[in-house]
């Protein structure tokens, strides 16, 4: 028997799935998307739905897997490779997938954005000469990008590597001084910048188990604070998780996400990864990655 949210959730990507290639657009009607497709397939298997679904997005993903091992984002645009690592954590589960896995994982592993030494006299102030990931080929390493190359690298057994350990440095020093994260700056001309929900869920979620909880407390308190009152799916779905990851998910998270999807009814359906973020958020006690622990490998 599924629950309403389960329930509703399948209706919705019934309405986006590409038959009979598999695969899901962004929104009905729309075209096939990887994002879309890699965050679909982590819902799917968080809430239990072993499905033709699940089994064709898998294989959409890997059928658009370069030879080097990218998954971008559409083949007009290889050099959009932050899909990579997403496609990883939508393979994680499925034993038919560890080449593609592997394949991902040495991308990942020499891929890097372009980087230079630290200048104290330019106005930004975080550390361009740390190697994370960017989200387009060949330019700046940003959070998001890192955070999520980080976590599915962790997950594919790299998480030792030294890359891994520079982007988690990097996420560090890209940590805000007041708490929390936005894309990747933290000071420009001597004035802190602000912090974003997404941003910061993201960035706690791969820092779990590699940073202490006194170099994150302020972002844990900023997110308690900032979750009161956001009702976005994207910046609630990644808040709930970035406290989950710290064992600090409030009480009132399901009540929150209620709330979030009852505004479709006013600003219309939300697009399927924000929609399938926020799933993975209701199954994800721990965190994303706990969403790969709860369920075994098929």
């Amino acid at each position: 028997m599924q629950d309403p949210l389960t329930a509703a959730y399948l209706e919705i990507l019934r309405q986006r799935v590409l038959e009979p290639e598999g695969g899901f657009a962004g929104h009905a009607g729309g075209g096939y998307r990887a994002d879309a497709t890699a965050w679909a397939a982590v819902a799917l298997e968080a809430v239990g739905q072993r499905s033709d679904w699940l089994t064709l997005a898998r294989g959409c993903l890997a059928a658009q897997q370069l030879a080097d091992g990218r998954v971008s984002l559409s083949p007009q645009h290889p050099d959009a490779v932050w899909p990579t690592p997403l496609a990883v954590l939508a393979w994680h589960q499925a034993r038919d997938y560890r080449e593609a896995t592997d394949k991902a994982a040495r991308f990942m592993l020499a891929t890097t954005g372009r980087h230079w030494p630290r200048n104290p006299s330019l106005a930004y102030e975080h550390d361009p000469s740390l190697k994370g990931w960017p989200w387009i080929s060949a330019t700046h390493s940003w959070v998001e990008p890192t955070a999520m190359a980080v976590m599915a690298l962790r997950i594919s057994g790299c998480g030792e590597h030294e890359r891994v350990k520079e982007g988690i440095r990097l996420l560090l020093d890209r940590q805000l001084p007041g708490g929390g994260w936005n894309y990747g700056n933290t000071k420009v001309f001597g004035q802190e910048l602000f912090p974003f929900p997404e941003s910061t869920g993201v960035a706690l979620n791969a820092l779990r188990g590699a940073a202490s909880p006194a170099q994150v407390r302020k972002s844990l308190d900023y997110l308690h604070s900032r979750l009161k009152e956001v009702r976005t799916p994207l910046a609630l779905s990644w808040g709930l998780m970035g406290l989950a990851a710290w064992g600090e998910g409030p009480a009132a998270a399901g009540a929150w996400t209620k709330e979030c999807l009852d505004r479709q009814a006013r600003y219309g359906a939300y697009d399927t990864v924000s929609l399938s973020l926020l799933m993975a958020a209701s199954r994800a006690p721990q965190g994303l990655e706990s969403v790969f622990a709860v369920r075994g490998k098929s």
